[in-house]
């Protein structure tokens, strides 16, 4: 294969054989050839190194000590104006969803109730064939009583645990044992 030769100083879109003459292609500013646009050093004269700076006040926009105090009162004013009205609306929120849970609550209280009475309606109608439909009865009631008085005295076992919790500042281990 032939190379093409070209003319010293034109360039037909290809690299420069000899490394250094690449080298000298590269702007004197970057190491790389690649502007690195972060670099302050590049930045206009007039321009601050660092953006972030703030240069010397222009006349007539300095404020005063006080001036500055009231407007971090004005603004520390509106921050719990703001804060308080974000509370107001959450705690009516949070009312009107505990409405609705307490009423939800109620109704299905409710609908178990109905329920235990058609379970202990059906258990009388099972047992009636087997004893008298006073002996059905009185299994179904003292069945039910039995669970009653089971559920009250747990639940009075746990509120002298509370008591207790509550009388003490040593509180009585949370065993599992009932």
């Amino acid at each position: 294969m032939s190379e093409a030769r070209t003319a010293p100083g034109q360039d037909h879109g290809t690299f420069a054989r000899d490394p250094r003459a690449a080298d000298e292609a590269l702007p004197p500013d970057s190491p790389n050839g690649i502007e690195d646009p972060f670099d302050p050093s590049g930045a206009p004269i007039d321009m601050p190194a660092d953006p972030t700076t703030v240069g010397p006040p222009e006349e007539g926009l300095s404020e005063s000590l006080t001036e500055e105090l009231a407007a971090l009162i004005d603004d520390g004013r509106t921050y719990v104006e703001a804060e308080l009205n974000f509370q107001k609306t959450r705690a009516s929120l949070a009312g009107k969803n505990a409405g609705i849970a307490l009423g939800l609550a109620i109704v299905a209280i409710v609908v178990l109730h109905v329920a235990v009475l058609a379970l202990a309606v059906g258990l009388v109608m099972a047992l009636a064939p087997l004893v008298t439909i006073w002996g059905a009865i009185a299994i179904v009631v003292g069945g039910l009583l039995a669970v009653t008085g089971l559920l009250g005295w747990r639940a009075a076992k746990h509120g002298q645990r509370i008591g207790a919790i509550f009388a003490k500042a040593d509180p009585p281990a949370a065993s599992g044992e009932e």
